[in-house]
């Protein structure tokens, strides 16, 4: 175990060591059937009971209630920048038979880049888009999101079919938070007054790291679960049963027809087996689920993030004293899970992630977008192993301010 580097990657990112020894096991043997859980029938009453506790300790762990239902399926969450959009519409469709396509909008808060990729599908399968605010327009070079848009930025329109934010973009290293006690927080008071919202949360990058304040209020939440609960091929919805319908019913009053494997009412229907799910991944997702379980579920993980990420904050605001980093992002839209800046001067970037390898701290270079430095600080990124890199920030600070002089 001494030879594992420290992983700050975006994903697929860290995984806490003692489940991977525990899936190791796992492989050989899943739950004394003799066979691996690579190998067993999805149908197996070993495997249903499984992904029923995978469930389970959800519910538990977010205070899920009854009036939602949660669904595993594939694809990642751009294959629900498509999904929600066509659950969503043939939903807005049996609610309102009687309007024109162009009268069904759907609203999109603009915050980074994933938000931007999911009202670009939206544009393209010819939903009638409304960019309900667009953080760009408060950057300074009006190009870069690089923040949060204050309230009296948004637009929402009367009766969308869907509202839909990111909580947190990884690649630009903005948070947009649904807990209104931070700065750059969903604006719930200008949301039309219905009780039931149609509002889709891109919870991927955040998704049980801490509580989701408001989470009944909305109508779909989703989450690759390659960040903070298991290996990539799982996303996982949390659906307002409100919003599982008979997509045929509606695609018979005009709505465009859902593929069968992209509707809610098909995944929920069958209990998320209507075909092979990824058994892998929802196995080793279901061993993390223990794992925060048994250390004190989401207050622990959310004050573990608060730490990691104040740490990181402060190490690269001395940075910035000193003149060798500059923040991507402006001051009260930082990503607690993602922390992006760049490394000024000639070749300094390129020291910086040479010097991280050294000491076996990988994933760090950005996102080739956008470049620079990211930290992605999941939940099975350590305390111990955050303030190494923090030790590193600082020394190679210090040592490259002294030498500008």
């Amino acid at each position: 175990m001494e030879s594992r580097a420290i992983n700050f990657g975006a994903g697929p990112s860290a995984l806490p060591t003692s489940v991977l020894q525990e899936v190791t096991k796992g492989l050989l043997n899943f739950n004394g059937t003799g066979i691996g859980i690579a190998e067993i029938s999805h149908r197996s009453k070993e495997f249903t009971t499984y992904l029923q506790g995978v469930e389970h300790n959800i519910r538990k762990l977010l205070d899920v209630q009854p009036t939602h239902s949660i669904l595993f399926t594939q694809g990642g969450g751009s294959t629900q920048f498509s999904a929600v959009v066509l659950n969503m519409l043939a939903r807005h469709r049996l609610l309102h038979p009687e309007l024109k396509d162009e009268d069904r909008v759907l609203d999109y808060v603009v915050t980074g880049s994933w938000s931007k990729k999911a009202a670009e599908e939206a544009r393209r399968m010819g939903g009638s888009v409304n960019i309900a605010a667009d953080s760009r327009k408060s950057s300074k070079d009006k190009k870069a999101f690089d923040n949060i848009p204050t309230a009296d930025a948004y637009s929402f329109s009367k009766d969308p079919a869907l509202i839909y934010y990111c909580a947190n973009e990884t690649v630009d290293g903005v948070e947009f938070s649904p807990d209104e006690t931070s700065p750059a927080s969903f604006p719930f008071h200008l949301l039309p007054k219905d009780a039931l919202l149609p509002l889709v949360g891109d919870h991927s990058s955040s998704f049980m790291s801490r509580p989701i304040p408001h989470l009944s209020d909305h109508a779909i939440i989703y989450a690759g679960a390659q960040k903070n609960l298991g290996p990539a091929g799982l996303t996982i919805l949390i659906v307002r049963n409100d919003c599982i319908v008979d997509v045929d019913a509606a695609a018979r009053l005009g709505a465009i027809p859902v593929p069968i494997c992209l509707s809610y009412k098909t995944l929920a229907d069958h209990n998320s087996l209507y075909n092979t799910p990824p058994v892998l991944s929802i196995y080793v997702t279901g061993l993390v689920l223990e794992h925060m379980v048994q250390l004190g579920g989401l207050d622990y993980y959310a004050g573990l993030t608060n730490r990691k990420a104040k740490k990181i904050y402060d190490a690269l605001k001395d940075g910035e004293t000193k003149g060798v980093f500059k923040s991507k992002v402006k001051e009260g839209s930082g990503s607690q899970m993602n922390v992006v800046f760049d490394v000024l001067g000639e070749g300094m970037l390129g020291k910086f992630i040479a010097g991280a390898e050294e000491r076996a701290m990988k994933g760090l270079k950005g996102h080739r977008s956008v470049g620079g430095v990211r930290v992605s600080i999941y939940n099975a990124v350590t305390e111990q192993e955050t303030d190494q890199l923090i030790a590193y920030m600082e020394q190679f600070a210090e040592r490259h301010e002294a030498h500008k002089e």
